[in-house]
């Protein structure tokens, strides 16, 4: 007998035929002989309804407040739920954030969490209950509502599954799980079995919207086994990872494609080469709150150099206005900004042990006539930062050169 913590996001729980099927998925594996604690979002839309409510009153909510008003969401879902499976003849009983005592620190609407009280879900657990918490809030010292932000709820499933040392933590969506690539750029994506946290970490900072980063981070850091599965069809899914339980044998080389549209390449032309040249650039970017990615530097033959960094593609005309004025402090030739470029990276762990991937990359994106602006590497990981009306195709060639269109046997 397992336990197992269930995750059903704002869509899974969208209407109340969903509610029901949720809860009739929950009693299988109730029948299976599993302990299990649900958490779940609030239904699609309502936190959106209740934001603009709020913004209906105060053009800047209060953070304090807004926490307390979007908080409802969730305990509609989580009192629908257990009455559902009660109907059902399973008991169940469901917990608020603050009911189960999920302690954050009090960084309204972006909380942390800080430490989880289990002691109250254990003792309804070993009474034969289903246990259904509220996801996406929780309560500071002073006994004030607060919520987790962007991906909160799934944050909280794993949060709980590692406070309750689960066998596993089970997140449901509107996919089936963990694909090679965007099955909407490659119809020959395939869904993985299963995925590193380190390769899941790379793929969702790239673009891939299956996971929230810190919920990822979350459950890599306490070894929780993660797996993505469809709230609508049913399947294995794809189980996140540690690298150890994968041998070295059965680790592809490359385990994905991911992409991201959202890139804009500024360009600071004919700078004198001389120390802290980059540093003097760069350091405004940073103190604006703009996130540098990808940075290039080239020397000249006439002693100044070109350097080139991406930065989101919303923040591309702000970046240029901090860099163009230190521009004109350096004497620097140019200021150039180019939105149609987009990043395309392969990922995989099996890059620490096997050769030549970079090469089977260039050689695939040469073979296409696709010109690389820029490089950029980790260990498990190959950037380049391409002319976005490539982006499809460059996708589709390395799914391809990486053997990733043939199913695994």
């Amino acid at each position: 007998m397992s336990l197992i913590v269930q995750k059903y996001g704002g869509t899974s729980v969208g209407s109340i035929e969903r509610i029901k099927a949720v809860a009739a998925k929950v009693c299988k594996f109730r029948q299976q002989g599993h302990d299990i604690v649900v958490v779940v979002s609030a239904m699609s839309g309502e936190t959106n309804r209740l934001i603009g409510l709020a913004k209906e009153i105060q053009k800047t909510p209060d953070p304090r407040e807004l926490d307390v008003l979007v908080s409802t969401g969730e305990q509609v879902t989580i009192a629908l739920l257990c009455m559902a499976l009660m109907e059902l003849g399973q008991d169940a009983r469901s917990y608020t954030g603050s009911q189960v005592k999920i302690l954050t620190d009090d960084a309204y609407t972006k909380a942390r969490i800080q430490e989880i009280d289990v002691e109250r879900m254990r003792a309804d657990l070993d009474a034969g209950r289903v246990v259904v918490v509220a996801g996406f809030q929780g309560v500071d010292e002073g006994g004030n509502i607060t919520t987790l932000g962007r991906g909160g709820s799934d944050t909280t499933g794993v949060a709980l599954a590692a406070a309750l040392k689960a066998d596993e933590c089970q997140i449901y969506t509107d996919v089936d799980g963990v694909y090679t690539t965007d099955p909407r750029v490659v119809e020959k994506a395939r869904r993985l079995d299963k995925i590193t946290f380190e390769e899941m970490l790379e793929m969702a900072s790239l673009g891939s919207k299956v996971l929230q980063i810190r919920s990822v981070e979350f459950a890599g850091k306490y070894n929780v086994p993660l797996r993505v599965l469809s709230s609508f069809q049913d399947g294995p899914g794809t189980l996140i990872t540690i690298d150890e339980e994968f041998s070295t044998m059965e680790q592809p080389v490359v385990s994905g494609i991911a992409f991201n549209r959202d890139e804009a390449k500024i360009s600071v032309r004919g700078v004198p080469d001389q120390p802290g040249v980059a540093s003097r650039l760069l350091a405004p970017i940073g103190e604006a709150n703009i996130e540098v990615d990808v940075i290039v530097q080239n020397l000249a033959a006439d002693q100044t150099t070109d350097i080139t960094f991406t930065v989101h593609r919303n923040e591309m005309n702000k970046a240029r206005q901090v860099v163009q004025k230190v521009a004109d402090e350096l004497g620097a030739r140019e200021v150039v900004a180019d939105d149609s470029v987009v990043k395309v990276s392969v990922v995989g762990v099996g890059m620490r042990s096997h050769a030549g991937v970079a090469c089977t990359m260039f050689k695939a994106l040469a073979a296409d006539n696709i010109n690389i602006q820029m490089i950029t590497t980790s260990e498990i990981k190959i950037s380049v930062i391409i002319d976005e009306k490539y982006l499809e195709l460059a996708v589709r060639s390395l799914h391809t050169a990486f053997g990733l269109d043939k199913a695994t046997a």
